[in-house]
Order: structure tokens, then sequence, then C-alpha cells
């Protein structure tokens, strides 16, 4: 394969590091929220890891439906 074509695709190891860096930064985001709005930081941390796992599994799958795509040019 050449340079490009293997640049073009996501091996399953970079989209699972992109989604879990992804879910830290988002996770982060969300526990914060929740605490500002419930002021209970127990009720944020069982919201943030709630969402951690499910939006790190939807992410994941988004990704890799992604390679399933033709790119222009391929």
């Amino acid at each position: 394969m050449s340079d490009a074509s293997t640049n073009a695709r996501d091996s399953h190891i970079r989209s699972l590091a992109k989604a879990f860096s992804w879910r830290i930064v988002a996770t982060l985001t969300t526990s914060i929220i929740a605490w500002i709005v419930t002021g209970q930081l127990d009720t944020a941390v069982v919201i943030g890891s709630i969402e951690f796992v499910i939006k790190f599994l939807i992410y994941y799958l988004h990704e890799r439906a992604w390679q399933l795509v033709p790119q222009r040019g391929s």
C-alpha cells in the first residue's frame, strides 16, 4: 500500500485512541455541567461515568462506519 492509502484509513487502534481521548474531554465537560446544574458532585460523577461508557461505544462505531464510506479518488 502507498503512504496515501495507508494514511487515508484509520486502524482500529487509532479509532479507539481517538474515541478515548475525545471521551475524556467530553465527559469532563458533561460532568462539570451536571455539577453546576445539580450542585452535587456525586451525581455529576455518576452522570459522567454513564455518559463516558455509552458515548465511547457510539463514537467508536461511528468512526468505523465512516471507514466504510468510499473516499474521493479511491
